[in-house]
């Protein structure tokens, strides 16, 4: 998934994850460069950039090495760094409100103060340079399940993530007139490093869209380096595991090139594409034309030994999947390989921030069960907040009286969950509830009811969320399978209706 969740190391720690990174030039505005970077997957709607990490981007000036075989780049010496560092919660100085603030570290030291959320951003005085931080709509759309090659629709809908932008004047930030080939990373870093270490620690970063989750992470069997190839120094890997990282890159793309069965990459070729990714980083040239279309085009044409004639980079509506695997699988001398997913949840805008705000939208999953049993009967059983019915639940334990009373759910495979009683209806059999914690979801609310009808009665218990931690994907598949299991038990129970 692009950079999502891209080794053990961020599953673990999300908040440093890097999820996407976006390099081109504003399409208001061709004179004006935009980098954006995405991290923590999943983000829930009250969801903070840490305090302890540098969020940034680096620029480096490229040389082009070679055409064809010799294919290749050269990061030269000039490096352009933003930083993006936040502050614990607090009042914000300005409106009083409880906000996140922070700043950016511009190339050469001056920073730029700002304020999560603020959608219009904070801009420098000579307006030069303009910055945004906050939690946005995730524009990636991944629609192919990469190991069986199965077209899938967008299993990243309604996710949000946390976002950082910076929009700045090209010619007097990186100086194109003396070379106007880029390459950009995003990297996240501990906001106070060991003092004693000549080696800056990294958390994640990520240059070119799948570098690690679609090409160093498909090979069968394969030990999981991901872990390592984040903790690297980007523009300068390891002459140490530099062996390892080309003999996974070789075989991840050598198993690409087979699976329409045919194969596109000789041995030499091969080679050269390796050389290639191992220089990985965002390839953007902002001297040239950038659209949705230019991505890998700068990196194409010097494989295929022509000049290239966009500007490369990744736009945020860049269709970036589809793009890859057709250039891994055929070379681009097949059909163009269409997914499932042909946009984001919220496609990209084309003014700043250019991400869209976060979704907020409430996701529901509803059952209901049409039971022989009488209404009365039913509730009598399911009816009560400390009802214990269900067939996944072990053990049930409640904490107080009334509305605000708690119970303690225990699983059958040691899951703990807690809920909270909003209201109950005695004559309506009708209680509203909760989830105080135990599924990545927040807010979580869930109603059940029973109704009596010509033959029986009508169970229905819904739930409304919004995913928190996990995405919708498999946040809704742990309340599909909370409701089908509970279903499925009353029509043991009590026989489904005629």
């Amino acid at each position: 998934m692009s950079d999502h969740i891209d080794g053990p190391r961020q599953t673990a720690d999300p908040v440093s994850d890097l999820t996407d990174l976006f390099a081109f030039t504003s399409p208001t505005d061709p004179k004006r460069t935009v980098l954006i970077a995405c991290v923590l997957p999943f983000a829930g709607e009250s969801a903070l950039f840490s305090n302890t990490i540098n969020y940034g981007f680096v620029v480096r000036r490229l040389k082009q090495t070679g055409l064809g075989l010799q294919a290749g780049f050269e990061p030269l010496a000039d490096e352009w760094r933003f930083t993006f560092q936040f502050e614990v919660l607090g009042p914000e100085t300005v409106t009083g409100r409880t906000k996140q603030t922070g700043h950016c570290v511009l190339p050469g030291g001056a920073t730029l103060a700002l304020t999560v959320g603020e959608e219009n951003g904070f801009t420098t005085s000579d307006g030069r340079t303009r910055v945004f931080a906050g939690l946005r709509s995730d524009p990636f759309f991944p629609g192919w399940l990469p190991g069986p090659m199965k077209s899938v629709p967008n299993y990243l809908e309604n996710d949000n993530v946390l976002s950082v932008v910076v929009e700045f004047d090209t010619d007097s930030i990186l100086a194109p007139q003396r070379g106007s080939l880029y390459g950009v990373i995003a990297e996240t870093t501990p906001r106070h490093p060991n003092p004693t270490s000549n080696v800056i620690p990294r958390f994640d970063w990520v240059g070119r869209p799948e570098q690690t989750n679609f090409i160093m992470d498909q090979v069968p069997g394969g030990l999981d380096i991901r872990d390592l190839w984040n903790q690297e120094t980007p523009f300068a890997l390891s002459a140490e595991r530099l062996p390892l990282y080309r003999q996974r890159l070789t075989e991840s793309l050598q198993l690409w090139d087979k699976k329409d069965q045919n194969i596109e990459w000789d041995a030499a070729s091969l080679e050269a594409h390796v050389r290639v990714r191992l220089s990985d980083f965002l390839t953007i040239d902002v001297a040239k034309p950038i659209s949705d279309k230019s991505h890998l085009e700068i990196e194409k044409s010097t494989l295929e030994g022509r000049p290239y004639t966009t500007g490369g980079g990744r736009t945020v509506n860049a269709n970036v999947i589809d793009i890859l695997v057709t250039w891994l699988i055929n070379r681009d001398r097949g059909p163009f390989l269409q997914g499932g997913a042909l946009q984001a949840t919220q496609p990209g805008s084309t003014t700043f921030p250019y991400v869209r705000p976060g979704n907020k939208n409430m996701l529901s999953v509803m059952r209901t069960a049409e039971l022989k049993a009488s209404a009365q009967e039913v509730w009598q059983t399911i009816g009560g907040f400390g009802s214990l019915w269900h067939p996944l639940v072990a053990q049930l334990t409640l904490t107080g009286e009334g509305p605000g009373q708690l119970r303690r759910i225990e699983t059958l495979d040691g899951k703990i969950m807690v809920e909270r009683l909003n209201e109950r209806d005695e004559a309506k059999k009708i209680y509203r509830y909760a989830l105080v914690s135990g599924i990545p979801a927040n807010p979580y609310n869930g109603t059940l009811s029973v109704q009596a009808t010509a033959t029986g009665s009508s169970v229905t218990w819904s739930v409304s969320y919004r995913p928190e931690g996990q995405g919708d994907l498999i946040v809704r598949l742990i309340i599909s399978s909370l409701l089908n299991a509970g279903m499925a038990e009353l029509k043991k129970r009590f026989g489904v209706a005629p």
